[in-house]
């Protein structure tokens, strides 16, 4: 069968915005006010949809314990406040609903704690294109003292660590809370844990849902590192996100 090309209209970037993952313990749980305290100066805001989980913060995977009574790790919460100052955080069940009730601060044992985050990836819709390169260090083992011979002998070379950078160019809305907006001050966020990009190659749609299965991408954690504005009186005003890899880059190019 016949290979067909794939094109770039149905590529796509996803983004989780930075600033957006923060840990807490039972002792950070406050029955009666329904605060739960997490790391000050992170990017929660008013309406995001986050989950909760418990987590391993030795290991980073998933730890043991039993969270707060009134949260659970398969729902998605929204949050209806957060003080940047303080890290007093509060959150609904529905957006722009009543806070959750707690009822009990929950347990956990270190090294074991509990996370909440960014509830998934939200589609920025005015990207106009994404790029992102990988590379791997070249590590020098040449050797001296070889065998004589009549040619010259070559240098060689073992693979070492991987790298990577990308950039997306987006166009800016009037919306205050569009995503494409967000992603661009988040370069300026100065805690950026829980920035993550997903770029689609090929998006997918089964049954009018995006299907991961079924579609290609790269997901990873992401750094964001620079951002230049363009404006005049003759194009959409556009601004070029520059970012790279923070952690585990993962590709999923197969349709299985």
């Amino acid at each position: 069968m016949a290979a067909t090309c794939l094109s770039g209209t149905s590529g796509a970037l996803y983004y989780k915005p930075a600033g957006t993952k923060g840990t807490f313990t039972p002792s950070k749980v406050t029955i009666g006010t329904e605060v739960i305290e997490v790391d000050p100066f992170l990017n929660f805001k008013v309406g995001d949809p986050v989950k909760f989980s418990i987590i391993n913060a030795a290991t980073g995977e998933a730890g043991t314990g039993t969270l707060p009574a009134g949260l659970n790790d398969s729902a998605t919460f929204f949050i209806s406040s957060y003080n940047a100052t303080t890290g007093a955080l509060k959150v609904s069940a529905t957006n722009g609903g009543s806070d959750v009730d707690l009822t009990s601060t929950g347990t956990v044992a270190s090294p074991n704690e509990f996370q909440v985050e960014y509830g998934a990836f939200e589609s920025v819709t005015q990207v106009r294109e994404w790029t992102f390169e990988i590379e791997r260090a070249e590590i020098d083992v040449t050797t001296i003292g070889g065998t004589p011979g009549q040619n010259v002998p070559f240098r060689e070379y073992i693979a070492g660590f991987g790298d990577g950078t990308g950039s997306a160019t987006a166009y800016m809305t009037n919306e205050d809370t569009a995503m494409v907006n967000r992603m661009i001050q988040d370069v300026f966020q100065r805690q950026q844990v829980g920035a993550s990009f997903k770029l689609y190659i090929d998006q997918v749609f089964s049954g009018g849902t995006l299907s991961d299965t079924l579609s290609r991408s790269i997901e990873f954690p992401a750094t964001l590192t620079s951002a230049s504005m363009n404006v005049n009186p003759d194009d959409a005003q556009a601004v070029t996100v520059n970012f790279r890899p923070a952690g585990d880059v993962n590709f999923d190019f197969n349709q299985t």
